[in-house]
């Protein structure tokens, strides 16, 4: 129902979830190879756009996270824009940077992180077809 919503709309429904931005982020699934589609917060970076596997700070990564590590090209929807991208992790002081942006930003996400055991990934989505935050 979200991403019917969210598509019809162009996002004006369903394009903030609990004061962040959403995009949907469509991967293939690494088993079924079929399209899943997920709608997640985002936080813009330069022309990237940065999500965050939180998974409610749950002790596992969401399927999306393994998708892309398996084949990190994706398609993502912002508004009525859709935009091919390139997945990669965060790592080093990026992922510092990046984690203090997402935590300032909506401070939920650090909750998240003292519930679980893992380093939850932030995961960047870069535009491949010119697209991006601009």
């Amino acid at each position: 129902m979200h991403r019917w919503l969210y598509r019809s709309t162009g996002g004006v429904i369903g394009g903030r979830f609990r004061g962040g931005p959403v995009l949907l982020l469509t991967t293939v699934g690494r088993r079924t190879g079929l399209a899943r589609t997920r709608p997640l917060i985002y936080f813009p970076d330069g022309n990237a756009f940065v999500i965050v596997g939180s998974n409610g700070g749950r002790d596992v990564h969401p399927a999306w996270y393994f998708n892309l590590r398996s084949n990190p090209t994706a398609t993502i929807e912002v508004g009525r824009k859709r935009l091919r991208v390139k997945a990669r992790q965060a790592g080093g002081a990026e992922r510092d940077r990046l984690w203090q942006l997402v935590i300032r930003t909506l401070p939920f996400y650090a909750d998240y992180q003292a519930k679980t055991r893992r380093e939850i990934p932030l995961m960047i989505l870069e535009p491949q077809d010119g697209g991006g935050q601009g």
